[in-house]
C-alpha cells in the first residue's frame, strides 16, 4: 500500500489533522498516545516547533500502521526531503508553493498546501496537491468556502484550518469542508495529555469520526 493509499484510509477513518505547534520531543509520546487512542489518524508537527524532526521521527515510529505523521509550515523542497528522511509522510504548508507541492508529489508523500483564493486553489491542484487547506479559515468564513466550492472540481477536497471548534464543524461541513486541521483548540504547549484527550474526543464526536 502506498503512502497515498494509506492517507485515503486514514482520512476516511478520521478527517482531522492534529496540529501540534510547539510540541517538544519529550511531550510527543504522551500527546500522540492521547490523540491516537481518541481516534486521530493524522498528526502534524509544524517545523517552527522545538526540534520538530525529532518529534516527527518519534511519532512516526511509535504510530507506524496506526497514524500518518508529518510536518506543517513546510516552506521549501529541502524541508520536504528532511521530513521524508525521518519518516514523515504528511507535508502541510500555510501557502501555495508549486515547487513544494511538486517535491512532495515526486517523493510520493501527501501534499496539503494552504490557500485563500480560487486562483491559489487551482494552482495547488495543478501542481498535484492531495487536498487543499483553507487557511486561515477563521478569516475566510464558511460563505467564502461555499463560493469556492461552486467553481472547484467536485473531487477537490478542502480542509478548514484555523479557529475551528466542535461547535463550528457542522457549519463548515455545510459549506463544503470535508476535513479539518485543529491547532490551539486541540493542543498548545504545556497542555496536559488528559486535556488533549478530552478535546480530541469532542472533535471526534463532532465529526462522527469519518468524512
Amino acid at each position: 500500500m502506498t503512502i497515498l493509499d494509506r492517507f485515503e484510509v486514514a482520512f476516511a477513518a478520521c478527517p482531522l489533522v492534529a496540529i501540534l505547534r510547539g510540541l517538544t520531543p519529550d511531550e510527543a509520546p504522551a500527546i500522540g498516545d492521547a490523540l491516537v487512542e481518541a481516534g486521530f489518524t493524522l498528526i502534524e508537527v509544524p517545523l517552527n516547533s522545538p526540534n520538530p524532526l525529532t518529534s516527527i521521527a518519534r511519532l512516526a515510529e511509535r504510530f507506524a500502521g496506526r497514524a500518518l505523521v508529518g510536518a506543517g509550515t513546510v516552506l521549501t523542497p529541502t524541508q520536504v526531503a528532511e521530513v521524508a528522511a525521518v519518516g514523515g509522510t504528511l507535508i502541510v504548508s500555510p501557502n501555495t508553493d508549486a515547487a513544494v507541492i511538486r517535491a512532495t508529489v515526486d517523493a510520493g508523500l501527501v501534499s496539503l498546501p494552504g490557500y485563500q483564493t480560487p486562483s491559489e486553489a487551482f494552482a495547488a491542484l495543478a501542481a498535484g496537491a492531495t487536498a487543499l487547506k483553507l487557511f486561515p479559515a477563521d478569516i475566510a468564513t464558511p460563505a467564502a468556502l461555499k463560493a469556492h466550492r461552486a467553481v472547484l472540481p467536485s473531487s477537490a477536497r478542502v480542509l478548514a484550518v484555523g479557529g475551528v471548534t466542535p461547535d463550528s464543524v457542522a457549519v463548515w461541513r455545510a459549506a463544503g469542508a470535508v476535513g479539518f486541521g485543529l491547532g490551539s483548540n486541540l493542543y498548545r504547549p504545556g497542555k496536559p495529555a488528559t486535556n488533549v484527550a478530552r478535546d480530541a474526543a469532542a472533535f471526534i464526536a463532532a465529526t462522527g469520526g469519518s468524512a
